[in-house]
């Protein structure tokens, strides 16, 4: 019976350093999946296509419009959106689309969607995201900025700025730049768009994060037409 006993006590004694063990090799490989899942917040935006309708009969056709279908927007469409916005089309001295005050390229392009807010890097061509969860509602005061697909934020870096006077002249210029690049973009793509100006700052600054000396000038949201129209 003692040697039985021993035996099981044994058995027993083995599973429970097993177990332990196990915990030891997994709660550590658990923590690297956890860890590995919240770096994965980078989205790299795939190689834009530079081909589009000729520019006159964009801008024949450009206009401002406040109807928008919830559809998500495929990531191409997307990848190509923000590159005509303000991507690099000079790789060897890295200056953009658009253009800026002195080239301090001071302008950021947050992106919301329903899955998160996300921060444009046009260095990696890449969306890095700064908050989880749909902020779409917060972008503006109008209805309608919550059925976009996406809503644009423009913000001012003023850090990058220097010593420069006017900043907020510059920065609204800059933005202004950047807007219409979307705009045309969104004509040639077929797309719906309006820049808006209509914004509660204060509350949007906070939930971006954003520092004192980041300041929102305006905000665009881009979706497909509302069906019918």
């Amino acid at each position: 019976m003692k040697k039985k006993s021993r035996r099981r006590s044994f058995i027993i004694t083995r599973e429970i350093v097993a177990v332990i063990l196990a915990s030891i090799i997994i709660i550590p490989a658990m923590g690297q999946n956890i860890t590995m899942a919240q770096e994965q917040k980078s989205i790299q935006l795939s190689k834009p296509q530079i081909a589009g309708n000729p520019l006159m009969e964009v801008l024949a056709k450009r206009s401002s419009s406040r109807e928008f279908s919830s559809e998500p927007l495929p990531e191409n469409i997307l990848s190509n959106m923000l590159w005509a916005a303000s991507g690099i089309n000079r790789p060897d001295s890295g200056k953009r689309t658009a253009p800026t005050a002195m080239n301090k390229q001071e302008i950021d392009i947050y992106v919301a969607t329903k899955d998160g807010l996300y921060l444009y890097e046009a260095k990696s061509h890449s969306l890095k995201m700064i908050v989880a969860g749909d902020l779409r509602g917060l972008t503006g005061k109008q209805d309608f900025v919550k059925e976009a697909a996406v809503n644009l934020i423009y913000v001012a870096d003023y850090s990058r700025m220097g010593s420069a006077s006017d900043k907020e002249l510059y920065a609204a210029a800059d933005t202004g730049f950047i807007s219409e690049n979307v705009y045309l973009y969104c004509t040639s793509a077929g797309l719906a768009t309006v820049v808006r100006a209509y914004i509660d700052k204060p509350t949007l600054s906070k939930a971006m994060k954003l520092r004192a000396d980041q300041k929102i000038i305006l905000a665009q949201s881009v979706g497909y037409p509302k069906r019918g129209r």
